[in-house]
C-alpha cells in the first residue's frame, strides 16, 4: 500500500540533499521524495510503499541519519507542490555543450575543404564521449552514486559506476583516431542500448532524479532529453555499422 511517511533529519544543507539522494533514489519502494531542509526538523518526505527500516537504511549509508518519525499528514505531501516543468533553460548547459561540438565537428570540415558525413560523425560522436566522459570524471564517486539510481548495470554492479566514464573516455578515443571503426560502432551500440534502458524505466515510472549525464556539476533532471541523448548515439553508431562499420 502506497503511503506519505515524514522523518526528522539531520539534513541541514543543499549538500547533505545532494549526498543522500542518489541512496533514496534506488530504495525499493520510494517513488518521490523530498527534504525540507528549512524546517525545524528537517523534514524527509516519502512517498510510496517503502518501509521505514529501508528509509532509514539509506539515509544512514549516506552518513546521516533519521531521528524519528513524524505522524502521517492527512494527504500526499510530495504531491502539494509539483515541480516545474523542465525548459529550455534547465538544459541550458548541455544544450550548450552539443552546440559547441556541433560547432568544432563543422570548422574541422571547413578547414578539410571536403564534407564527409561519415569523418563528421565519427568526430561528432568521439567529441561527444571524451567531453562527457571529462564532466563525469570531475567527480567519479558522485556519479557512480547518481547513476547507481537508475542504470540497470551499475545498480547491480556499483563499480560499472566507476568504470563507465572510462569506457565513455576509451569510446571518445577510439572515434577521434578512427580506431576499429566496426568494433567502436558496435560497441557504442551496446553500451548506450543498455543505458538507455535505465532512463526509459524512471521516465516510465515518472520518477524524479537527477540525470547523471554531466555528472554532478549540473542539476539536470531526468527526461526525454536524456533518452534523445542516448537514442542518437544509438542511431549514429547503428547507422556506422549499416554504411559499411566506417565513421570517419
Amino acid at each position: 500500500m502506497k503511503t506519505t511517511k515524514q522523518f526528522r533529519t539531520n539534513l541541514r544543507c543543499g549538500s547533505c540533499v545532494a549526498t543522500v539522494e542518489p541512496y533514496l533514489n534506488r530504495t525499493l519502494g520510494v517513488d518521490r521524495w523530498k527534504i525540507d531542509v528549512a524546517s525545524a526538523d528537517k523534514t524527509l518526505t516519502v512517498d510510496g510503499d517503502a518501509s521505514t527500516e529501508s528509509v532509514k537504511d539509506a539515509v544512514a549509508q549516506a552518513g546521516y541519519q533519521i531521528l524519528g518519525e513524524i505522524a502521517a499528514p492527512s494527504a500526499p505531501a510530495v504531491a502539494e507542490r509539483p515541480a516545474d516543468a523542465p525548459t529550455a533553460t534547465t538544459y541550458f548547459p548541455l544544450l550548450l555543450l552539443v552546440a559547441f561540438l556541433v560547432g568544432v565537428v563543422a570548422l574541422v570540415e571547413v578547414r578539410v575543404g571536403d564534407f564527409d558525413w561519415g569523418r563528421a560523425m565519427g568526430n561528432f560522436m568521439g567529441a561527444f564521449f571524451l567531453a562527457f566522459a571529462f564532466f563525469k570524471l570531475l567527480d567519479l564517486r558522485g556519479f557512480a552514486d547518481n547513476y547507481g539510481s537508475y542504470d540497470v548495470v551499475a545498480r547491480r554492479v556499483p563499480a560499472y559506476g566507476y568504470v563507465y566514464p572510462f569506457i565513455e573516455l576509451a569510446l571518445g578515443a577510439a572515434y577521434v583516431t578512427g580506431f576499429q571503426p566496426a568494433a567502436t560502432n558496435f560497441a557504442t551500440l551496446v553500451v548506450m542500448s543498455v543505458s538507455s534502458v535505465g532512463v526509459i524505466q524512471s521516465l516510465l515510472n515518472k520518477r524524479k532524479i537527477r540525470c547523471a549525464c554531466l555528472g554532478t556539476v549540473f542539476n539536470l533532471p531526468m527526461s526525454t532529453v536524456t533518452l534523445v541523448e542516448d537514442g542518437l548515439m544509438v542511431a549514429m553508431a547503428a547507422f556506422a555499422l549499416i554504411a559499411g562499420g566506417h565513421s570517419l
